[in-house]
């Protein structure tokens, strides 16, 4: 399955297998329920203060069709190996829909 951009979304290797995230209006609302407002965390982020885990945590919620044998700490070991450099894309995407919406 590849992300539309159309609806916003992005991509996140996990192992060998690519997951579509997509900031679905129930995805955010259960990110903001854990990491706060979402206009503080894009902040954050464009102040260069976006801690790991809220970035797993934002990964974790947008997840479309996550299977329930995969963990929290699988999505944060990949993000993890494959370094922020590899995974910034995504978050800029998650973060261009928080703050332009579709």
């Amino acid at each position: 399955m590849s992300a539309n951009a159309l609806r916003g979304e992005a991509e996140l290797r996990v192992g060998e297998q690519l997951f579509v995230l997509r900031p679905a209006f129930a995805a955010l609302v259960a990110a903001e329920a854990e990491l706060g407002p979402l206009f503080a965390l894009v902040e954050r982020a464009a102040d260069g203060r976006l801690g790991l885990g809220e970035l797993v945590a934002l990964f974790w919620h947008c997840m479309k069709d996550r299977p329930g044998t995969l963990t929290r700490e699988a999505v944060g070991e990949a993000v993890a190996r494959q370094g922020l450099a590899a995974v910034t894309p995504a978050l800029r995407v998650l973060l261009g829909q928080i703050l332009q919406g579709r």
